[in-house]
Order: structure tokens, then C-alpha cells, then sequence
């Protein structure tokens, strides 16, 4: 699964670093269907960082993984 998420978030990579920032995967919970990342460089505390988070990139991993049901952002 984790590989999954993984080529999935290498989509969104690359708009993420024409702003400056970057995301990694820190655990993936199947369980709950959760997926933890890490915002990096710009996009940390970015006061757009959330709707990033949101409508970017859990929209993406949502779409392509049902198994997928929300993606939480690690401090």
C-alpha cells in the first residue's frame, strides 16, 4: 500500500516544488484509512498548507485508493 501512496504522491511533487516545499509519507494506517504526511520547505506553515493538504493532495490519493479516507498532516 505504501507503494501505492507513494507513486500517487509523486504527482503531486512536482507542484509542490514550484512552490517550494515538498511532502513525504510518514505512515500509512489500514485500519482507519489514514494517511500521515509531512509537509517540507515552503509548504511548512504555508497558511495555504491546509487547503493544499486537502483539496490536492488527499483529493488525489481519495481518487486514485478508495482504501484512502483522509490524510492528516504531521507537525
Amino acid at each position: 500500500m505504501k507503494e501505492r501512496i507513494e507513486a500517487v504522491l509523486e504527482t503531486v511533487r512536482p507542484a509542490l516544488r514550484m512552490d517550494g516545499g515538498g511532502i513525504e509519507l510518514i505512515d500509512w494506517n489500514g485500519d482507519t484509512g489514514t494517511v500521515t504526511v509531512k509537509l517540507q520547505g515552503a509548504c511548512r506553515g504555508c497558511p495555504m498548507s491546509e487547503i493544499t493538504l486537502k483539496m490536492g493532495v488527499e483529493a488525489a490519493l481519495m481518487d486514485a485508493i478508495p482504501e484512502v479516507k483522509e490524510v492528516l498532516c504531521a507537525n
